[in-house]
């Protein structure tokens, strides 16, 4: 398939509820993984790398014409589109004004500044994923091979040049034991979503914390 006619891949929009907000921040570190290992073009909206989350919008600050126009039903769009999180300063850095919308009550703790020195925060995770698919001609212009769909398991082959990634996504809660009989394989854990796994081996058989997702580069 040429590059141009590969999906582009988008979770979160200004039209969608928060993807934190629809499946947990533990699943959004997951689902940013998988975002940025699929083949196709990632585009990621903004305040997502921070896990910002759906923001309720009071009926005197509503500003979407479809919330206007049929009040009180659910199809308000504001409460995504709420300024970015810079900082915890006022307004959270985004403007020295008046915002168009409020900021969520999570700013002070939840804004670029602050995650950017956190070690493991979401940010972090995007920023070591984006790194890697930029680095990685496997993720890059692979090829793309389903591996394992079973129960809350995900697992994907990505390979480029005879080189090769598995990538092996928890999409529950709970823990995953996964066997040589449902996957062989051997090689190195790149990335966790917990960012804590980096350069542990992996043999045939492993163990998959709940709402973790990881990166192995196979042997």
């Amino acid at each position: 398939m040429p590059a141009a006619a590969w999906p582009n891949w988008v979770l979160g929009n200004h039209d969608r509820p928060r993807v934190a907000s629809r499946v947990g921040q533990a699943q959004a570190r997951v689902a940013a993984m998988l975002m940025l290992t699929l083949r196709g073009t990632p585009t990621l909206y903004y305040g997502d790398e921070i896990g910002m989350r759906q923001i309720a919008i009071a009926a005197d600050q509503v500003r979407d014409p479809f919330e206007k126009n049929v009040p009180g039903i659910g199809v308000g769009r504001d409460g995504c589109r709420t300024p970015m999180q810079w900082n915890a300063k006022a307004h959270s850095g985004f403007t020295t004004g008046e915002p168009w919308l409020p900021l969520g009550n999570d700013y002070i703790h939840d804004n670029v500044a602050n995650l950017s020195t956190e070690t493991r925060s979401v940010l972090n995770l995007y920023r070591a994923l984006i790194r890697l698919r930029r680095a990685t001609a496997e993720l890059e212009a692979g090829s793309y091979a389903t591996v394992a769909t079973t129960g809350d398991l995900l697992a994907y082959r990505r390979e480029y040049e005879g080189n090769a990634l598995l990538i092996v996504l928890n999409l529950g809660a709970n823990p995953i034991s996964i066997g040589s009989d449902t996957m062989a394989f051997r090689g190195e854990i790149l990335l966790s979503t917990n960012l804590d796994r980096s350069g542990e081996t992996a043999p045939s058989g492993l163990d998959l914390r709940g709402n973790e997702g990881l990166i192995i580069r196979l042997s």
